[in-house]
């Protein structure tokens, strides 16, 4: 346990207690108004609340390292720890990497993330859309497991050229990755997610040896050219982790994104709505959720230096959570923050994808599946409502957030 002499202390602080993973945002607002910073004994992180601190904070990189980033906040088991030496070789080079490797390897990336790409995507990300939607019957529906599971996670291994008929074994060794780095799992559930860890490291390692050897017209071909003319600037190893890292973060992250959005529009009736009868105003209403109820609402640095934060002295090598879920609601950057609405005009400000060198290099593709998947359930399904007094579930942990079953009833 850190030295916290100098750092005001909240032992009630906990970002897997139920109140908080049921709702976070009360707790995320009343402790940004207490203060700046403080110490949180149950996760063993000094928190930042405010929009400009935060902001500060993933503007100084030397300062705040993202090597933390995805390290497990909880110490795994032993057996755990055997299991992944036995064959996961990942190491940090996008989200938990610091410059200089970071900046090297994130170049190249988004050479691959080009717009040229993006824009080959969107006809693919309609396609594939509206065959889920399709199959869609009257009814009571999951939207989750109907739509914001799937679709971005058929994109985001399309884009990285993963083939169609390894999506589901792909997709069940993602079950509970969340819970391994940012939660606190038993031990048998440490022991499955870490077998599942090596199963999807060896599949990305024979994946990208494949691509070297026989290059088509996917992401990581381009990153596989990009070696090739240059070998010492990006390795087969970088490839991997990038394919690695790059499959989780794609679309976990934009399922809970999708299910969060429509969650929120329907339970602001007026609001969906007027989306129905006016879809311009989607990407806008994208912007506010993005603000209002971001899928990561947290995320971590570790402090190089010691440092002081709105008067509060945090020592070097202190692990820090960011709250982006308080910034976000921040009354001092946006006009009656704790309201959700889609005609804000200054929605955008948002932190929800970081800001600085770690801005999310993905964020182009997330915007563009959740505008595509909201502007066909619009089309589609207008009186979609959604089924009332059902318990939301959300995984416990300190960073990711969004339901993991959203029932609506689905209209003739």
């Amino acid at each position: 346990m850190a030295n916290v002499s100098a750092c005001p202390v909240n032992h009630n602080f906990n970002p897997l207690g139920d109140a908080y993973v049921a709702d976070p945002y009360p707790i995320l607002s009343g402790v940004r108004n207490e203060g700046p910073a403080f110490y949180a004994p149950a996760i063993d992180m000094w928190v930042i609340t405010g929009f400009d601190d935060i902001q500060s904070a993933l503007m100084d990189p030397q300062t705040f390292s993202a090597a933390v980033g995805q390290r497990p906040v909880f110490p795994l088991t032993d057996e755990a720890q055997s299991i992944i030496k036995t064959g996961f070789h990942a190491y940090p080079v996008m989200s938990d990497c610091d410059p200089p490797r970071h900046t090297r390897i994130r170049r190249h990336n988004q050479k691959g993330f080009s717009a040229r790409r993006i824009s080959v995507l969107e006809p693919k990300v309609w396609a594939k859309a509206t065959e889920l939607v399709d199959e869609i019957t009257p009814g009571v529906v999951d939207l989750v497991s109907a739509l914001t599971y799937p679709l971005p996670a058929y994109m985001i291994f399309t884009f990285i050229g993963f083939p169609d008929e390894d999506m589901d074994m792909l997709k069940s060794w993602c079950g509970n990755r969340i819970a391994f780095s940012w939660g606190k799992p038993t031990a048998d559930e440490q022991r499955a997610i870490a077998s599942n860890m090596v199963n999807y490291w060896r599949y990305c390692e024979e994946f990208v040896a494949r691509r070297a050897a026989e290059p088509v017209d996917d992401f990581t071909s381009d990153l596989v050219r990009i070696h090739q003319a240059d070998p010492e600037s990006l390795s087969i190893s970088d490839i991997t982790n990038v394919a690695y890292g790059l499959s989780f973060a794609g679309h976990e992250t934009t399922t809970s994104f999708t299910g969060n959005a429509v969650r929120r529009l329907l339970a602001n009736r007026e609001q969906w709505d007027d989306l129905c009868a006016d879809r311009s105003l989607i990407p806008q209403a994208v912007e506010e959720v993005l603000r209002y109820d971001s899928s990561i609402p947290a995320w971590r640095r570790i402090t190089t230096r010691a440092v002081t934060v709105g008067g509060v002295e945090i020592p070097a090598d202190a692990k820090i959570l960011l709250l982006l879920g308080a910034a976000n609601r921040d009354p001092k950057h946006f006009a009656e923050p704790e309201s959700f609405d889609i005609h804000r005009e200054d929605a955008r400000k948002h932190l929800a994808f970081g800001q600085g060198i770690h801005y999310c290099i993905g964020a182009a593709l997330a915007r563009m599946e959740a505008r595509i998947a909201l502007d066909l359930l619009a089309q589609r399904a207008p009186k979609m409502r959604m089924v009332e007094d059902q318990d939301f579930d959300f995984p416990a942990n300190v960073s990711f957030r969004g339901p993991r079953k959203l029932l609506v009833n689905w209209p003739e």
